[in-house]
């Protein structure tokens, strides 16, 4: 019984028609999903990943309008690695990045880092597995120079070692050196790791912030792993949630960072077709009945393929 890499990322956004600008703009991601936070349906949940809505690529934001930046410290996941085909792909960027007034985009050798409007930290790094590349297309991003999927994540922590046993032991990581692990399955892999925290921080949840990192579970062993997280001592799972796309276990580890454990299943053409993906708000069926209402709260997003197409 193996993770498959990482599922998807979860963060916090004051500002959804500026998010989807960014991330189905800039970065040329595809927005696969449009619904609601199933733990609170007043607020936006927006998905974005490769063309097919793939685990190992999906991003995803909650909205609370007006929200104040967070702040990245101790305990939470504070950067998001992206693969990246060659280094021509970090030129492309660079220059994609400079045209779309990225002031923070900045080249460090091999990799390129910037921030996203309420200062979300990214890095794109040339990839050198043999996973498969997750891509969205994107008329003005040539399909070799496209992000291809997480890479990692790097969290802050200021005693990384109480999470070893959680991470190597129960959730089948391995490596740990210098704070960095790796979760590999049979399909796909990611890395996990840890940085110290920045001094006189005190981390904050907002604009910006990464909310929980979810790892990807094959759709028959997510009991098993909710059991393996009980068991072991480390952590309390919650009970298995439906999430209607995919189910979830979400526990704390140790140093403080929230996890899910999310099946790679049934995915996001459950409910819409596979070529019209994320263009309505879809909702799971126990929130039908609140459509009308919802409707009225949210602010309405354009469809990013219509812009495209139009531009």
């Amino acid at each position: 019984m193996k993770l498959e890499g990482i599922h998807h990322i979860t963060a916090i956004t004051g500002d959804a028609p500026r998010n989807v600008e960014f991330y189905a703009g800039t970065l040329g991601l595809r927005m696969v999903k449009k619904t609601v936070n199933q733990d609170d349906p007043t607020v936006y949940h927006l998905f974005y990943a490769d063309e097919q809505g793939s685990p190992g690529a999906d991003l995803t934001f909650f909205e609370y309008p007006g929200a104040a930046r967070g702040r990245a410290g101790d305990g939470q996941v504070h950067r998001i690695v992206w693969r990246v085909a060659a280094p021509e792909a970090l030129d492309f960027w660079m220059e994609r990045l400079a045209k779309h007034d990225v002031e923070s985009a900045e080249r460090l050798g091999d990799r390129v880092r910037f921030s996203d409007p309420e200062g979300l930290e990214h890095e794109l790094k040339v990839s050198d597995v043999s996973d498969a590349p997750l891509i969205a297309d994107h008329p003005e991003i040539p399909r070799e120079h496209a992000l291809q999927g997480f890479d990692g994540v790097r969290a802050y922590a200021s005693d990384p070692a109480r999470s070893e046993a959680l991470l190597r032991e129960t959730l089948g990581f391995s490596g740990g050196e210098d704070g960095e692990w790796e979760v590999r399955g049979d399909e796909r892999g990611g890395l996990y790791a840890y940085d110290p925290p920045p001094a006189g921080v005190h981390p904050s949840q907002g604009g910006g912030s990464i909310h929980h990192i979810a790892f990807a579970t094959q759709m028959d062993e997510q009991e098993a792993w909710q059991e393996r997280v009980a068991k072991s001592g480390n952590a309390r799972p919650t009970p298995i949630i439906d999430r209607f796309w995919f189910r979830s276990v979400y526990f704390r580890e140790p140093s403080g960072v929230l996890f899910e454990l999310a099946t790679m299943g049934p995915g996001f053409d459950t409910d819409e077709d596979i070529e019209h993906l994320g263009e309505k708000l879809t909702l799971p069926p126990r929130f039908e009945p609140m459509r009308e209402k919802i409707e009225q709260i949210l602010t309405p997003l354009p469809n990013p393929r219509a812009t495209e197409v139009s531009s």
